[in-house]
């Protein structure tokens, strides 16, 4: 075997060389903590639940005519002329407590066509009878397993509190939602709210308007260009078969994306027992 023999050159830059490549290697694994990953359910939390014994469906699916053209990180799904869904499934555990699980979570993008994203499961906890109550509130939990495509953390988490008053005929709801990849403890949560004001026009019927933005980590808050603004207008309607919820949302700053369209679709799947329908 040949010997191979230093340079003294050599000897000063390969320390050089070595923590640049540390430095590199640090920003590569904390550029995907300041990123945004993709957004699969755009809706403001009420804290109704399914009742108890019923198992929901519901169906979202998010589609961006006028996007971000580059990817939120690389290799990520590009929001432009993408179209993005998850089935939710829900289960009424006791009248105060609803589990749930989002599969298949998926999307349509110009750059990676079909694919599958991952899942997530919830777990949801609210005052019992929120449509009944003035004042009401909850707490969501979720935990997700995301595809490389989807998020550049493959274990991500929510926390949404919910906030709410029912003021006969307008809804105010707040859901102070702060995200997490395990990541930098207390101070990298990433602050993401959303705000619905709803006229009920009917018990079926109800327009709302609804802004949902991304600050960004509690230890260095976004900039305004950076941050994420989309203002929306929500119809809903409550049907014996089906309930639906559409809307469109407005990109307010550059960091989000100029229009976006969306449809949820939900029914109990399970009927009533006789002794119920009674």
């Amino acid at each position: 075997m040949t010997q191979r023999v230093e340079s003294p050159a050599a000897r000063v830059l390969c320390p050089v060389v070595h923590m640049r490549l540390y430095w590199l290697a640090i920003a590569l694994v904390a550029v995907p903590v300041f990123v945004c990953a993709q957004t699969d359910e755009i809706q403001v939390y009420d804290a109704a639940i399914a009742e108890q014994g019923k198992f929901n469906l519901m169906v979202h699916n998010n589609f961006t005519p006028d996007g971000r053209k580059t990817p939120a990180f690389p290799g990520g799904v590009e929001s432009n002329g993408a179209l993005v869904g998850v089935a939710e499934w829900a289960y009424g555990v006791t009248d105060w407590f609803e589990q749930g699980l989002y599969l298949p979570l998926y999307s349509f993008s110009k750059n990676d066509d079909a694919t599958y994203n991952g899942l997530k499961l919830r777990w949801l906890f609210v005052k019992p009878h929120a449509a009944e109550q003035k004042f009401f509130y909850g707490v969501n939990f979720e935990f997700s397993v995301n595809q490389k495509q989807w998020d550049p953390r493959h274990f991500t988490s929510e926390v949404r509190p919910i906030i709410g008053w029912h003021l006969h005929p307008v809804d105010i709801i707040v859901n102070p939602i702060m995200d997490t990849s395990y990541t930098g403890g207390f101070k990298s949560l990433d602050f993401a709210p959303a705000v619905r004001v709803a006229y009920n026009l009917t018990p079926k019927w109800a327009g709302a308007i609804e802004e949902y933005a991304d600050y960004g980590q509690f230890r260095q808050i976004y900039s305004a260009t950076e941050q994420s603004h989309q203002i929306w207008a929500v119809m809903d309607h409550g049907g014996k078969f089906l309930n639906i919820e559409t809307g469109i949302g407005f990109g307010l700053t550059a960091a989000s994306d100029k229009v976006t369209l969306k449809l949820m679709l939900s029914r109990d799947l399970n009927k009533p027992t006789i002794h119920e329908a009674r």
